[in-house]
């Protein structure tokens, strides 16, 4: 059996690369249920747990031999193992989601015929947006080229629908290296982890991100089916391990480009909590209609720069 079972965990770590980083030991309780495993923190008084994966190398050669296909992590682990783990199951094309709570307010559920209809005209749109502006991505990949050194897209772990991590893409608008100083920049930021002066923005990326340019490439992921035109704000990591557990039901939904929070308070409402209300109101009263309305209220906001930053 190649299972990652608990004495070839225990046993194997020991071996591990000193080149690669390390994290603090923690402990895990992994359970198996039809090719899925299941991941939480140890509690003190379970016996049944095996220590944390040390490095992205040890924990991708063991998930290529085994045949997990599924990795289901819950909320309540460090941001940096939810990263370790989605980096592991990207490497070795398995697929990584949130546990989360079942939630009624899903538009899914409720109008199947018209939530059809609205992915069949995200694609359509999504496409038809990608030739219109493909010249201008061309030219700002060009001058992020010619302004910063470094890859032109920024790729973000962010969860999608039904908690399904999936890579965010945006134009890079920050200085090579700027997230491994996300944390020492926010300090202890309660609320949703912006900075209106944050020193890592270039120059180009500051005008870039205040007309919502760096968001262009998201048309990929509506293209590829990870996220909607409109619908709720797509949660990083860092956001989602913040979360409280009565909101986390939220984090079902598919994530959009746009969409109420956008449109209504954007930067000036901050409170993690209070965007999951505003979102959940969205999906309670969703119809094709009010996604209209999102998309033609978006236009103004994005040539005006509204609360982006």
């Amino acid at each position: 059996m190649t299972m990652l079972s608990t004495n070839t965990l225990k046993q194997e770590q020991k071996g591990n690369s000193p080149e690669i980083d390390r994290h603090p030991a923690a402990s895990y309780t992994m359970k198996w249920r039809q090719q899925q495993l299941f991941l939480k923190p140890a509690s003190e008084t379970e016996r049944a747990c095996v220590p944390q994966p040390e490095n992205l190398q040890w924990l991708v050669a063991r998930l290529q031999r085994s045949p997990v296909q599924r990795v289901s992590l819950t909320p309540d682990l460090a941001e940096r193992d939810l990263e370790l783990w989605a980096n592991a199951c990207s490497t070795v094309n398995k697929t990584a989601y949130l546990q989360l709570p079942n939630t009624p307010e899903l538009p899914k559920k409720r109008n199947k015929l018209f939530w059809w209809l609205k992915r069949i005209v995200d694609w359509l749109i999504a496409v038809l947006l990608l030739l219109i502006f493909g010249p201008l991505m061309l030219i700002l990949a060009l001058a992020i080229r010619i302004q910063s050194p470094g890859p032109i897209l920024f790729s973000q772990w962010r969860v999608g629908e039904r908690g399904k991590l999936f890579r965010i893409l945006k134009f890079r608008t920050m200085f090579v290296g700027a997230e491994q100083l996300h944390h020492q920049i926010m300090g202890d930021q309660i609320g949703l982890h912006k900075c209106e002066d944050d020193p890592r923005i270039t120059p180009l990326g500051r005008w870039m991100r205040k007309f919502s340019l760096d968001e262009l490439p998201q048309l990929l992921n509506v293209f590829r089916g990870e996220m909607s035109l409109v619908g709720p704000r797509p949660w990083a990591l860092y956001d989602a391990v913040r979360i409280h557990p009565s909101m986390r039901h939220r984090m079902n939904a598919l994530p959009g480009i746009t969409g109420i929070w956008q449109v209504t308070t954007r930067s000036h409402l901050r409170d993690i909590d209070a965007v999951n209300r505003v979102d959940l109101g969205y999906l309670r009263q969703w119809s094709l209609i009010q996604d209209l309305k999102i998309l033609l209220m978006t236009v103004p906001k994005v040539l005006t720069g509204y609360g982006a930053y």
